[in-house]
């Protein structure tokens, strides 16, 4: 049986990977900050769909944090067959307003953090020439939306970068990137989404599973719904700054105000 190691797997997108993954039969390694929480995610999948269900609490935004995840995905005795990297938070305001300790901490999250576990996964992967690893990016990597929209960018060019030299490894590496879920996301940055068209939101489940059907097609980029993917081309057409326009009014809307790290990547 193989095992998955997915990072902000209490909530969103990475709650929706840990439930696609158990249904499919695999062993998961749960990764969050809020231990509760995960022992009770854990707990449910184990009993639903009997698979085993192992909970590692980690901060991300921390290199103890960040090592802990390491220092799992190197095991080569219990070894990970693919890595989520979903963990990401989102702020309020606009630059250069967020504080510059916000943004520090959002670029060891989104951009270190993914990075490091990345490198830890692929390693032990190319040894057994078999593994996958899925980045949560963004749509927002497309457009300009501050250093949220810049630190997915670095995922989606990342992503590809390494696809490329593992290529013939055995190891596939593909760079998720929804746009607006239905999520904690917005609610935990205390954003406002009233600008937001209802036709932008996006199913968590629905997009793992396209996202997933693109891993298994060897895709490198999965933007996972067809309006995206039409909106993005049009965005080729008009102003660079006019698709980014919505996504800056929502994070905009209440002012400057931090969200911890940890929370669940939305996409938008």
């Amino acid at each position: 049986m193989t095992t998955a190691l997915v990072t902000g797997a209490t909530a969103g997108i990475g709650a929706a990977f840990a439930r696609r993954l158990a249904r499919d039969g695999h062993n998961l390694v749960l990764v969050a900050r809020d231990a509760q929480r995960l022992r009770s995610t854990a707990a449910e999948l184990h009993d639903r769909h009997g698979i085993e269900a192992a909970v590692l609490v980690a901060d991300l935004a921390g290199d103890a944090g960040i090592a802990a995840v390491e220092e799992r995905l190197g095991d080569r005795r219990h070894p990970v067959d693919l890595l989520v990297n979903n963990a990401g938070f989102g702020l309020k305001g606009s630059y250069p307003d967020v504080p510059m300790d916000d943004e520090l901490r959002m670029l060891k999250v989104h951009c270190e953090a993914v990075l490091r576990l990345t490198t830890a996964a692929v390693v032990s992967m190319r040894e057994r020439r078999r593994g996958g690893v899925v980045n949560v990016a963004s749509v927002a990597a497309f457009v300009p939306r501050g250093t949220y929209g810049a630190s997915k960018a670095w995922v989606v060019q990342f992503t590809q970068g390494a696809a490329r030299d593992m290529a013939g490894n055995g190891v596939r590496l593909m760079a998720l990137c929804p746009g607006f879920v239905r999520t904690e996301f917005h609610e935990r940055a205390r954003m406002g989404t009233k600008s937001i068209p209802e036709w932008m939101w996006l199913d968590a489940d629905k997009v793992v599973d396209a996202g997933l059907r693109d891993l298994a097609r060897g895709r490198t980029v999965s933007i996972p719904d067809p309006r995206y993917k039409a909106l993005l081309g049009a965005a080729k057409l008009v102003p660079r700054g006019a698709l980014g326009g919505i996504t800056s009014r929502a994070g905009r809307k209440y002012g400057p105000r931090r969200e911890a790290p940890g929370a669940d990547t939305p996409g938008g």
